[in-house]
């Protein structure tokens, strides 16, 4: 059996488009670069990295709610779901799985229907506005907690 801790990193709507989409808002920073960064950042604190991204709702809740049994933590960036998910709240919540809350930009310098996050009460960790690096911060900071 593999004792190694393993991290779930999700990415919801539109964080395919790392890179491309709005850049000067977003970075040029691609998705597989963040991939890259966050297998980096877990494997000095001793994780492995599962990662998933979708455009759609009800792929993340299933990700989340079969990582209850296999993963230590989450680290997820829903993207607008962040502002509209109920869904997504409760699928966090009731796995009972630590998990950080991860924005690229600075969601609070934006338009104002983005400054109101359904799960950033209920995370363990939030980082926002730090680019792409932000994730790394969030692996580092969850290890924290799950220790």
């Amino acid at each position: 059996m593999d004792d190694v801790p393993r991290l779930l990193l999700l990415n919801g709507p539109n964080l395919n488009l790392l890179g491309v989409r709005e850049p000067e808002v977003y970075g040029r920073d691609t998705l597989d670069d963040v991939v890259r960064l966050v297998e980096h950042a877990a494997a000095e604190v001793g994780w492995q990295v599962d990662h998933l991204q979708s455009n759609h709702e009800g792929v993340l809740v299933d990700a989340i709610h079969a990582a209850r049994t296999t993963h230590a933590a989450i680290v997820i960036n829903p993207g607008g779901l962040t502002h509209t998910s109920v869904v997504l709240r409760d699928a966090l919540t009731g796995v009972g799985l630590p998990f950080a809350e991860v924005h690229v930009s600075d969601v609070y310098a934006r338009e104002s229907f983005r400054h109101h996050s359904f799960l950033s009460d209920v995370a363990a960790v939030v980082v926002v506005g730090e680019g792409v690096h932000g994730y790394a911060h969030a692996v580092r900071d969850l290890a924290e907690v799950v220790s």
